[in-house]
């Protein structure tokens, strides 16, 4: 008994002083051609020019919590032994971010082909591969840990089990909900924070309404919407918060949702209130659409800040306008 109470208070000096963050998921290769538009069914574009990156959402949030949102950050992950991996691994490693592979079994490492538009919007299809080696066994020990954030690019019984355990070890768990797809009741029983889009939000809900009204109706304490250039909107039990978008010149919006993801609960952890941690998280956001690729636009925490220090105070008109499309107004 002495022994666990030396570790519990050991444990709670630790996310005292240097609160960790587990990212459990998602490592992908990118394959990325830039086009005049996305292409529709059965139709053929022709690309401007193509390249890879390092990609992912668990992997992106990862990068976006070490870098933009400054948090002591591990990633459990799993790719394959090729030559993809490595590209992956040496990025994460590049973010300071400490690593938890594991075993993929034969299946090669995951890849996303991504096609973005003039406009900077994107097309994305993945294909998994070791991905889907992520296991409830995998799960290391989360003394120390505040935060588990996962997304579902991981098998699905693997994030109930991971939040499952988090939930028994003291430890918030932050669900992207992403990509869409139902999510079991005794999964949802032990999310804190769940993050969506506004498709993903409207795929979760029995009947549509208003954005206010759909947050009410998911069963969890806090739920968060982000709303594109509008921006994006938190319910945090029966309050609500709005934080307008900031005006960037977009190239490319692929890894904005995740970057927005990875700062948040960066800033979530070090005792941050919601409207700061939507702030920071929002200018990430911005930030990362003003330059190619995923990991590779994620800002660090000093551009961040710079660029924070350089808008002025938040428009109450937008405010409002963002309160009314979500039906708070």
């Amino acid at each position: 008994m002495p022994g666990q109470l030396l570790r519990y208070i050991i444990a709670d000096l630790q996310l005292f002083w240097n609160p960790m963050i587990l990212i459990a998921g998602s490592a992908n290769l990118d394959f990325v051609v830039r086009a005049n538009h996305i292409p529709g069914p059965g139709e053929t574009v022709l690309g401007q020019d193509f390249k890879t990156y390092p990609g992912g959402k668990g992997a992106n949030q990862a990068v976006a919590s070490a870098q933009a949102g400054a948090a002591d950050t591990h990633m459990l992950l799993c790719v394959g032994e090729d030559a993809y991996a490595m590209h992956l691994l040496n990025s994460l490693r590049e973010a300071n971010i400490k690593l938890i592979q594991a075993p993929s079994h034969g299946l090669p490492t995951g890849c996303a082909f991504i096609c973005v538009a003039d406009n900077a919007e994107n097309a994305i299809t993945v294909a998994p591969g070791a991905n889907q080696s992520l296991q409830a066994a995998h799960l290391p020990d989360l003394t120390g840990f505040s935060h588990v954030l996962m997304q579902l690019e991981i098998p699905l019984a693997t994030v109930t089990a991971y939040a499952q355990a988090a939930k028994k070890q003291g430890v918030k768990v932050v669900l992207n909900a992403a990509p869409a797809q139902p999510l079991p009741p005794e999964l949802l029983a032990e999310v804190d924070i769940l993050v969506v889009n506004e498709d993903e939000l409207a795929s979760l809900v029995s009947t549509c309404a208003s954005v206010a009204e759909d947050l009410a109706q998911l069963a969890v304490p806090c739920a968060v919407v982000t709303l594109g250039a509008r921006g994006c909107v938190a319910r945090l039990g029966s309050n609500f918060f709005a934080q307008p978008s900031y005006s960037v010149k977009a190239v490319d919006t692929t890894g904005a949702g995740d970057t927005f993801c990875g700062v948040l609960v960066a800033t979530l952890s070090q005792g941050h209130n919601m409207s700061q941690a939507l702030r920071q998280a929002s200018a990430a956001a911005a930030l990362a659409c003003t330059a190619h690729g995923a990991q590779s636009s994620i800002p660090n925490a000093s551009a961040v800040q710079a660029f924070l220090a350089s808008q002025a105070a938040c428009d109450d008109a937008a405010t409002q306008d963002l309160r009314r499309y979500c039906g708070l107004a």
